[in-house]
């Protein structure tokens, strides 16, 4: 958990430092705002209150409630000057979006509105998102104050391309996406680093398909956000990454090597291959049970058919089958979407029977969470605990996830 200081300034971007926010806070760090006046025009001061727990700041002649502190810090008895005391409680000072104003601002060391003056008196990292129209971007005046800033140690985090604010415009200035400035922040605080350093990890994600015919097959709902959340988290604290993907179709994170399968027999076969290396598995694919036994060479026809027939077989046991070749320190969590209030029970038989470290079970009862859904809600289980993750966030509830894992590796060292 790293205190993290936003600077939002006046841009049609700063829409996007809500979601920066939510994931953050998401992922356990406390989040407190400055805006400059631009940007309230904007984005009102209201949706970051509400996103961060904490009120928004936008002049440095106003008063901050909470005296500097973060969300849950007990404030000091005395009352500071807020640009001061912000920036000397946070680890890390993000400008998102980062306008070409604004830059030419903390290039030259103006301080002439509360974000400008809080960035001149910061100590901690600086990361500077740029976001702005091309035109804007690639004039020589932003190109010598983006040079200016990195001389002095500032880490930029490079806009990309595509459609811009203005209708039918394209070019560079697209300012980075929420997740990956998220990375980038948590790379600068070093954020569970030196934790799993080393540590092989491998990551299953998304559900198999299994074919009928040469176009259709037996599926399920999964997107494989939640397994690549738990490969995101796993990367941020050191760890090696593998990401199996079955069928999907998110772009993967940063610095995690990815291979992609289809059926339950590849995803058995890659599994297998990258086990011998790997010492701790997160098995979060939805790997379907049944397959057709006689898959048509070619595409069934519905013509003078009024039904058809199929003969299912059972699929391998992927898991129970990499459990029975497990060496001694590796670590095993399996996932299991269970239906309704047995859910647990049933998972619990689950961990036994197949000699797991832990379980990870979701109720799929409900629609608003687990499959093909932004949140989840899960119960954690292991020999000698249970641990209930409340809603959140899927790279929230992946964090907590390794929490209890992480302990699970203490324990056992």
């Amino acid at each position: 958990m790293s205190r993290i200081l936003l600077g939002v300034s006046g841009g049609v971007a700063a829409y996007k430092a809500l979601e920066f926010i939510r994931l953050a806070t998401g992922a356990g760090h406390l989040v407190r705002v400055i805006l400059t006046p631009a940007a309230e025009r904007f984005v009102g001061r209201a949706s970051f209150e509400a996103l961060s727990g904490a009120p928004a700041l936008i002049s440095e002649f106003e008063r901050d409630p909470l005296r500097g502190a973060f969300p849950g810090e007990p404030p000091p008895a005395h009352t500071p000057i807020s640009h001061l005391e912000l920036v000397a409680k946070a680890e890390l000072l993000l400008v998102a979006p980062a306008t070409a104003n604004t830059l030419a601002k903390l290039a030259h060391g103006h301080a002439d509105n509360l974000l400008s003056s809080a960035a001149l008196a910061a100590r901690c990292p600086l990361l500077v998102a740029p976001a702005m129209n091309n035109r804007m971007y690639e004039h020589p005046a932003t190109r010598a104050n983006l040079e200016l800033l990195r001389a002095r140690g500032v880490e930029l985090a490079e806009p990309g391309a595509g459609r811009l604010a203005s209708v039918g415009e394209e070019g560079i200035g697209r300012l980075a996406e929420p997740a990956a400035l998220l990375e980038r922040c948590e790379a600068l605080l070093g954020a569970g680093a030196r934790e799993w350093r080393g540590l092989h990890v491998l990551v299953t994600a998304g559900g198999t398909r299994e074919p009928i015919d040469s176009v259709r097959y037996l599926g399920n709902r999964s997107s494989g956000r939640m397994g690549l959340e738990l490969a995101r988290a796993a990367h941020r604290r050191g760890a090696q990454v593998v990401l199996v993907a079955a069928n999907v179709s998110l772009a993967s994170p940063d610095g995690v090597a990815r291979r992609d399968v289809t059926t339950t027999a590849e995803l058995q076969r890659v599994c297998e291959e990258e086990f011998e290396r790997c010492e701790l598995l997160l098995m979060s694919a939805a790997v379907a049970d049944y397959r057709p036994a006689a898959p048509a060479a070619g595409k069934l026809k519905k013509a003078g058919r009024e039904r058809v027939e199929l003969e299912l077989e059972a699929t391998p046991d992927v898991l129970s089958g990499l459990a029975a070749r497990r060496r001694p320190g590796q670590t095993l969590v399996g996932f299991a979407a269970e239906h309704g209030p047995d859910a647990v029970a049933l998972a619990r038989e689950k961990l036994a029977l197949k000699e797991l470290d832990a379980l990870v079970v979701n109720d799929i009862s409900r629609s608003d969470i687990g499959f093909d859904a932004q949140d989840n809600e899960v119960t954690v289980l292991t020999s000698a605990q249970e641990r209930h993750v409340p809603r959140a966030a899927k790279a929230a509830v992946a964090e907590a996830i390794l929490d209890v894992v992480a302990a699970l590796r203490a324990e056992g060292a």
